[in-house]
């Protein structure tokens, strides 16, 4: 071996994984062309040649021709015959490809993850640059509608495929006490609403109130509200971290009427939620142990919180598996920078490990910690309790 072989054969292996990131990058790209332009839904309405998917999406011929080729290309569409001339070639998406790129709210949807790095998280790498070297945060709007869409469609499955079958198994005695009339669930951190509606759905006697900070992603929420659960589906945008806010909330929170307002700020137990769900958010916020001490005061001296977080591993390990590898990316990316925009943030990040939950959760005045485990790639629960 030649001085510096192990170097040189090590530089050789990482430009190598490299290539390949850098060439996975670029196709997710031309995947995101084809969810933001609607390419995979013109082309999953039946096979064509790329002048006939051209006026069935829209765009122009040539960039049809070049799109086309490109995805037959990479194997995600099917050519019929590759060797008649470019005009003559049919193009087809297989079905399982149509579920995975047009069935957004299948569980096969994949979608949602081409949106997140390519049009949620590259147009705020520049500020994000500027916020390491400063050592500050990067607000939403740097990442923009993007990332919210695409945030809500990676988790759309989870809610609705998911959640109600853990309800039942791993929360069996919250379970019951939600199928009783009146029973009450907050969710806090429910975005655009989604979760919010699954239980509503899923519960049809309880009452549900989403809250959080976002006002755009609340106004989605109402909208989604359907005439049937108006009555018992509110949303409230309230900061749940600043004590401040919790006055306010009292007024807002309407579940029964007008008399029956919810005190947000009174003692544990006063405000008489069965459940307080915080469902992939508690990562995100820059006072955690703040948000969680006003979900412990929320709650019923029988109720119960409810954490989803990312499944990240018990200790650090490097190198680390794909799942870990993945909650560190979009962790430093996003999760980290825009919780540190706040002043006072504990800058906590995706990676969020089950003993870092147990020290805020205890801080928060619960008394016990359960791990639920649900057996999921990337997601794991947390009960707390009051005693």
């Amino acid at each position: 071996m030649t001085p510096g072989g192990g170097a040189h054969a090590q530089a050789q292996a990482l430009g190598g994984r490299l290539f390949q990131a850098s060439l996975a990058a670029a196709e997710l790209m031309t995947v995101y062309l084809g969810v933001r332009l609607g390419l995979y839904e013109a082309l999953a309405k039946g096979p064509a040649t790329a002048a006939e998917f051209a006026n069935r999406a829209g765009v122009a011929p040539r960039y049809a021709t070049e799109w086309l080729e490109q995805q037959a290309a990479a194997g995600i569409v099917t050519v019929d015959d590759g060797t008649v001339p470019a005009d003559r070639r049919r193009y087809t998406l297989p079905e399982g490809h149509r579920l995975a790129l047009t069935d957004t709210g299948g569980p096969w949807a994949v979608a949602p993850l081409s949106v997140l790095p390519v049009g949620g998280i590259a147009p705020a790498l520049p500020r994000l640059a500027e916020a390491m070297r400063a050592g500050t945060g990067v607000p939403p709007d740097a990442y923009g509608e993007a990332l919210r869409a695409a945030q809500a469609g990676m988790n759309r499955s989870v809610f609705t495929d998911l959640l109600p079958g853990w309800l039942r198994s791993a929360l069996p005695d919250v379970h019951q006490a939600l199928r009783r009339p009146g029973a009450a669930i907050a969710d806090v951190g429910c975005g655009t609403g989604t979760s919010s509606l699954v239980l509503a759905r899923t519960y049809p006697l309880a009452r549900v109130h989403g809250f959080d900070r976002d006002a755009d992603a609340l106004a989605t929420a109402r909208a989604a509200v359907p005439a049937a659960a108006a009555e018992r589906v509110r949303f409230s945008a309230v900061d749940l971290a600043n004590p401040a806010d919790h006055a306010d909330a009292a007024d807002a929170v309407d579940l029964a009427g007008p008399a029956d307002a919810v005190d947000l700020a009174g003692p544990a137990g006063a405000a008489g939620f069965d459940l307080v769900c915080v469902l992939d958010a508690l990562h995100d916020m820059a006072r955690p142990v703040e948000v969680l001490a006003a979900c412990r005061a929320m709650l019923k001296p029988t109720g119960a919180v409810l954490l989803m977080e990312p499944r990240a591993a018990e200790r650090f390990t490097a190198p680390a598996d794909e799942t870990e590898r993945f909650i560190y990316t979009v962790s430093l990316l996003h999760c980290l920078p825009q919780s540190l925009v706040d002043e006072g943030s504990v800058g906590t990040g995706a990676v969020l490990r089950p003993e870092t939950v147990r020290r805020h959760a205890t801080a928060a005045g619960f008394a016990r910690v359960t791990v639920l485990d649900v057996a999921h790639r990337f997601h794991r629960l947390y009960r707390l309790d009051l005693h």
